[in-house]
């Protein structure tokens, strides 16, 4: 997986510096590293609105500190957003023990469309995200630090309270339990996705079933996160000729006013309006031309700031 670049280092006399040799407020700074103080709290919780707060988090301690002695402001700040994403996450496994329903990650506009700048690699994707949920905190915590932003051990160690011995094997085994995921669902590519995702569109805007059934690997599953908060499936639907029927019926039901694409995590995915609102947006996971897991998001509180 690419490591994210650094692009800033803090000087002894409170200023930033680039490697063009600029030098900013903290301010400046700050809007520079941001994307990665937001990036490391969405990876690892999967949420917009806790990524949001711990960044408002992070920048309210280093508005406070004083950071004269800093060598690395971006490594200073992702360590802050870190530990306390660590804190949420593991209070976090609470509230999904009792969520109602399935769980998917919030979707995190990407692309030229998106209010914030975002770091975007394979680790924003929703089935990338669902691998890492299946991951302890601290193996989630290491595998982002160190897989994802570079970390070294030493520091990850720092974040979690462990040795670097174990904050190794942490990382260590959470990177196998990644791949062996990923390795039973290939990345579609660009071009693939698009080509899929247009056919099925014009499909479903048609109630077409047998178009839906062709489109959909026969052991494909359809995941719905309501959250409780609106009517969905509370358990995921298996069989591609299944899926078809239910979405064919959701779409009787709900009359979308029409159906965009969006870049979400990174990929193209589908998101349905309703009296102008954002209703759903859906994810797909595309294998040999087929579309073997589709997720959709229809809790409103987690489409608000989509």
């Amino acid at each position: 997986m690419r490591k994210l670049e650094q692009v800033a280092i803090w000087m002894g006399d409170g200023h930033v510096t680039g490697w063009s040799g600029r030098e900013d407020s903290l301010e400046a700074g700050w809007e520079r590293h941001r994307p990665a103080v937001f990036g490391v709290a969405y990876r690892l919780l999967g949420s917009v609105a806790d990524a949001e707060d711990v960044a408002q988090d992070v920048w309210l301690r280093a508005a406070g500190s004083d950071l004269r002695d800093i060598s690395d402001l971006r490594a200073w700040l992702v360590t802050v957003a870190a530990r306390r994403s660590y804190d949420i996450l593991k209070s976090a496994r609470f509230r999904l023990e009792t969520y109602v329903g399935p769980w998917l990650p919030e979707p995190l506009l990407t692309g030229p469309d998106a209010s914030q700048p975002v770091l975007v690699d394979e680790s924003v994707s929703s089935a990338m995200l669902l691998i890492m949920e299946e991951l302890s905190p601290p193996e989630r915590v290491a595998f982002v630090l160190h897989d994802v932003f570079g970390f070294e051990f030493g520091k990850i160690a720092e974040v979690l309270d462990v040795s670097v011995p174990s904050a190794r094997q942490l990382a260590s085994r959470a990177r196998r339990r990644v791949a062996k995921e990923k390795q039973s669902m290939p990345q579609a590519s660009k071009a693939e996705r698009e080509r899929v995702l247009k056919v099925f569109r014009a499909a479903y805007e048609a109630g077409d079933l047998v178009g839906l059934v062709r489109l959909l690997h026969p052991n494909a599953v359809y995941i719905t996160d309501g959250g409780g908060k609106v009517s969905a499936a509370r358990k995921a639907i298996h069989g591609g000729e299944r899926v078809a029927e239910v979405m064919v019926r959701v779409g009787q039901q709900w009359h979308p006013d029409r159906i965009d694409f969006a870049e979400v995590g990174g990929e193209l995915a589908l998101v349905f309006y309703r009296e102008g609102q954002v209703f759903s947006v859906d994810t797909v996971q595309i294998t040999d031309g087929l579309i073997t897991a589709y997720r959709r998001v229809i809790n409103p509180d987690k489409l608000a700031r989509f």
